[in-house]
C-alpha cells in the first residue's frame, strides 16, 4: 500500500498583464515582447491546478479537506482575478508579470497559506496560460 497520495483541484480566474521594462527602450521592449507590450496589456482566463501529497488520515480518509483548500486558494485568487496586473497587485510594481512569474508568485502565496496546516505538503502548481501553454512550480522536495 502507498504511503503518500497526491490530489490535484482545479481554479480558475482571468486577468490582464503587459510585458514591459521600463529600463529599456521602446524597441527593445519590442523586440524582446512583441504583442505584449501594448499599453492597455492582454488579457487570459487562466486554470491552476494546486497539488498537495501527504499521508491518508484513516479518521477522515482525505489528506487535505478540499473545502478548506478551495477557502485558502479563492482569497488568494481574489487578489488575482479580473485584475491588471501590472498595477493591480504589488507582486509585479518590479517583475513582469511572464506566466513563470506568475507561477512563482502564486505558489509561493499558496505554499504559505497552507503551511502548517496538516500532514500535507504543496508539492507543485500548474498555471495554464492558454491550452498550449503551462509553467510548473514545484516545491521543495
Amino acid at each position: 500500500m502507498p504511503e503518500r497520495v497526491w490530489i490535484t483541484k482545479k481554479f480558475e480566474f482571468s486577468a490582464s498583464h503587459r510585458y514591459w521594462r521600463e529600463d529599456w527602450s521602446s524597441e527593445k521592449n519590442e523586440a524582446i515582447f512583441g504583442l505584449c507590450t501594448s499599453p492597455y496589456g492582454h488579457g487570459h482566463n487562466y486554470e491552476l491546478h494546486v497539488t498537495v501529497t501527504g499521508r491518508v488520515d484513516p479518521d477522515t480518509g482525505m489528506i487535505i479537506n478540499l473545502s478548506e483548500l478551495k477557502k485558502r486558494v479563492s482569497v488568494i485568487l481574489s487578489g488575482f482575478d479580473h485584475k491588471f496586473l501590472n498595477l493591480d497587485t504589488p507582486y509585479f510594481k518590479e517583475r513582469i508579470p511572464t506566466t513563470e512569474n506568475i507561477g512563482l508568485v502564486l505558489f509561493e502565496q499558496i505554499e504559505k497559506s497552507l503551511s502548517n496546516e496538516g500532514n500535507f505538503t504543496v508539492v507543485k502548481i500548474r498555471l495554464y496560460e492558454r491550452n498550449d501553454l503551462y509553467v510548473d512550480v514545484w516545491g521543495k522536495k
